[in-house]
C-alpha cells in the first residue's frame, strides 16, 4: 500500500507542476523534453544490473518499450489538443475514464476477481470521475473533434495496460528508462524542428521545472509498477484506487493551493471517490 501512496503523491505533484507551468509561462515542450531526459537518467541510476545495449534490444519487452515511448509523446499532444478543442473537462474525463481499459484487461485476461462489491466500487469510481472532472466554467463541446477524446481515452488506457503487462518483475528501472529514453529522443527531435522552423529559443527557466517534473514522473510510474507487483494484489484494484485517489487529491490540492472553484457536483464526485476506494480496497 505504501507504493500506491507514493504513486498517488507523485502523480498529484505532476498536476501541481503543470499548473505552475501556466502561471510562470513555462515552455511546455522544453520542460517535457527535460522531464523525459531526467526520468531516463533516474531509471539508469537505479538499475542494479549491468547495462548492455545488445542485451536490452533482445529483451521480450524492448519493442513494447519503444512503442510506449512513442505513445507517451503522442498522447501528451492529443491531451493538449483535446483541452483546446473540446474543453478541459472533456480531456480530464477521457483520460481518467480510461482506467476501465486496464480494469477490464485484468479481469478478462488475468482472471481477476469480480465480486459484486468490487464491481460496484468500480462503477462508482467512473461516476466519481465524471462528477469530479466537470467544471462549471469550462466550455466543453464533446461533439466538436469527437475523435480527439476517443483517441485520448484509448491511448491512455493502452499505456496503463501495456506498462503493467510488459513490465518485467526484476528490471523495472531499466524498463522505464527505455520508455523515457525513447520519449526523450522523440521530444528532442520535435524541439530541434520547432527551433529551426519557429525559431523557438531555449528557455532556461523551463529546465528546473522539467527536472522536478522528471523526478515525480519517474516516481509515479515506478511506484505504480511496484504496487502492481506486490504479491496477492490485482491490477484492476490497483488501477481503480490509483486513478480515483489522484483525481480526488488533485481536486483538493487545486482548491487549497490554487483557489479553484469546486462545485456541488465536484464535491459529490469526491465523496463517491472515497466510497469507491473503500469498496474496492475492502473487496
Amino acid at each position: 500500500m505504501i507504493y500506491l501512496v507514493f504513486s498517488v503523491l507523485s502523480s498529484t505533484a505532476i498536476f501541481v507542476l503543470f499548473k505552475l507551468f501556466s502561471k510562470y509561462k513555462i515552455d511546455t515542450l522544453q520542460a517535457i523534453v527535460v522531464n523525459y531526459a531526467i526520468a531516463f537518467s533516474f531509471g539508469m541510476l537505479f538499475n542494479e544490473n549491468p547495462i548492455e545495449i545488445t542485451a536490452i534490444v533482445k529483451t521480450p519487452w524492448f519493442f513494447a518499450a519503444v512503442g510506449l515511448g512513442f505513445l507517451f509523446i503522442a498522447i501528451f499532444f492529443v491531451m493538449a489538443l483535446t483541452s483546446q478543442k473540446n474543453g478541459l473537462s472533456v480531456a480530464s474525463v477521457a483520460s481518467k475514464m480510461s482506467l476501465i481499459i486496464p480494469v477490464i484487461f485484468g479481469i478478462y485476461v488475468h482472471n481477476e476477481s469480480t465480486e459484486l462489491q468490487k464491481l460496484i466500487g468500480i462503477a462508482l469510481a467512473l461516476v466519481a470521475v465524471y462528477l469530479t472532472s466537470i467544471k462549471p466554467k469550462d466550455d466543453a463541446v464533446i461533439t466538436k473533434s469527437i475523435y480527439l477524446p476517443i483517441i485520448l481515452f484509448l491511448g491512455s488506457g493502452i499505456i496503463d495496460t501495456s506498462v503493467n503487462h510488459f513490465a518485467p518483475k526484476g528490471s523495472i528501472p531499466l524498463f522505464l528508462s527505455s520508455i523515457f529514453g525513447i520519449a526523450a529522443i522523440i521530444g528532442i527531435g520535435l524541439f530541434v524542428y520547432k527551433s529551426v522552423v519557429d525559431k523557438n529559443p531555449i528557455q532556461l527557466k523551463s529546465i528546473p521545472f522539467g527536472f522536478f517534473l522528471g523526478v515525480v514522473n519517474y516516481g509515479s510510474m515506478y511506484f505504480l509498477l511496484r504496487a502492481l507487483r506486490v504479491e496477492n494484489t490485482e491490477s484492476s484494484t490497483i488501477f481503480t484506487i490509483n486513478h480515483i485517489a489522484i483525481l480526488a487529491l488533485s481536486t483538493l490540492v487545486g482548491l487549497i493551493l490554487f483557489k479553484e472553484h469546486i462545485s456541488k457536483k465536484n464535491w459529490i464526485g469526491i465523496f463517491f471517490a472515497f466510497i469507491a476506494i473503500a469498496l474496492v480496497t475492502l473487496a
